[in-house]
């Protein structure tokens, strides 16, 4: 397959419920906190700042959003989770929506990943990757692509994957390694954080019912990755 065969991809997440989990595992992640906090107030915040994390991880959250464009042809597609709702599929500006639950959102991906030799995103090899592979085991699929091998490209054997919050601090060697919106900033590109959204807001969302917002916010990250790795393919990708 040819290496113009170019897949960008993004992933929304978000966290279960604290007050659901079992009182083992309440303690196995507030251990530390406990451990650390002097006084009731500081472990108080503390407590509130895990449970808003939860999402950041594949044993504590879900993905509500798996979002995936074509680079060459510039067409994409955002499925998204809207329990409880029945949206119909819609089209904006060359990307579908369509609604789907987490296990269906992760098999539509990995059979089309199988037409990908190469995967785009932006602090994916450390995120979006694990993130994809562990869900995808909690449900019985077997991931496609292998999209959370090393960091650098000629070591990586079943796809080529180009993190570019690697490649831009030159896999690291950069003090600050700055996040999707200060790099779309820095090359006057239109950044999903710009109408008032961010990552953090995605569990808030998600409880208000506010599933396009979610989905609409990734479609726009997918498009400012896509400039991204256009300007680091023309000017950087020595």
């Amino acid at each position: 397959m040819s290496i113009t065969s170019k897949l960008i991809f993004d992933i929304e997440t978000v966290g279960v419920d604290f007050d659901s989990l079992d009182k083992t595992t309440q303690d196995s992640l507030t251990r530390w906190i406990k451990k650390e906090s002097v006084g009731e107030e500081e472990y108080q915040v503390a407590l509130e700042e895990l449970k808003n994390g939860l999402g950041f991880s594949p044993l504590t959250g879900e993905i509500v959003v798996i979002g995936v464009l074509d680079y060459v042809k510039n067409q994409g597609v955002v499925y998204f989770q809207a329990p409880n709702q029945e949206i119909k599929e819609f089209c904006e500006d060359n990307i579908t929506f369509k609604q789907a639950t987490e296990k269906e959102m992760l098999e539509h991906f990995w059979n089309g990943a199988k037409m990908y030799d190469e995967f785009i995103g932006f602090n994916s090899r450390q995120f979006d990757g694990p993130f994809l592979m562990i869900r995808s085991a909690y449900h019985g699929i077997k991931p496609t692509k292998n999209l959370s091998e090393s960091r650098y490209l000629y070591q990586q054997k079943t796809c080529a994957h180009i993190d570019l919050a690697d490649q831009l601090t030159f896999q690291g060697n950069m003090r600050k390694k700055g996040s999707l919106h200060l790099w779309s900033k820095l090359f006057d590109i239109k950044s999903p954080k710009e109408d008032g959204v961010t990552g953090d807001d995605m569990g808030r969302l998600f409880k208000e019912k506010k599933f396009l917002d979610i989905a609409r916010y990734n479609a726009g990250d997918l498009r400012a990755t896509k400039k991204l790795y256009e300007k680091w393919n023309q000017y950087l990708n020595i």
